[in-house]
Parts: structure tokens; sequence; C-alpha cells
């Protein structure tokens, strides 16, 4: 016969891993995937959202923004080119990038 405690601890495993995958499918679906966008679909996504995270690939995504007001002080506007479905180099908008020190030369 099956101990309740042994019941209760799968149950409790199987809640975990259920919550586990529901979140990863959330994870994966807040990030707009630029491959399955035309150029102009993803340029409107980031000027209508102002800064967002974009996957660009399987394993790689970034934040990209519309304008300089969504980067942090102490930060700088870098052009920005993704893949999109019909563009190889879609010009996206902006990363937000680390201002460098002026040299001292």
């Amino acid at each position: 016969m099956i101990s309740g405690s042994f019941l209760r601890r799968r149950f409790s495993a199987v809640v975990v891993l259920a919550l586990v995958s529901a979140s990863a499918d959330a994870w994966a679906q807040s990030h707009p995937l630029t491959l399955r966008m035309s150029c102009s679909q993803a340029q409107g996504l980031v000027a209508s959202q102002r800064a967002i995270v974009l996957n660009t690939g399987p394993l790689t995504y970034d934040r990209y923004v519309g304008s300089f007001g969504s980067c942090a002080v102490g930060e700088t506007l870098d052009p920005a080119w993704v893949p999109t479905a019909d563009i190889a180099q879609c010009p996206i908008g902006y990363r937000c990038a680390p201002r460098s020190a002026p040299s001292r030369n």
C-alpha cells in the first residue's frame, strides 16, 4: 500500500514541475521573436513600446529602445540592427550603451 506522505510528495513534485513549465512558457512568450515579423513590424513594436526585450534568435535577446529617454543616466544610444523575416539587418532602433570616458591623450 502507498503511504499518504509518498502521495503528498509526488503531488507536490507534479505541482512544482507544472509551475516551472508554465513560467518557462510565459518567459518565452514575453519576448517576441524578430525572425517571425517584418522589419516594419519590429520597428513599430520598438517605437510603440519605447523599450522592449526582443528575441533575435532561439537563444539570443536584447533590449531595444526607440529614443534616448529610455536609457539610464550615463548611457548613450547605440544603433541596432536585427534579423527579421524579410530583411537580414533591419534598423530596429537603438541599444543603451555605457558612455565611454574621454581620452586623456
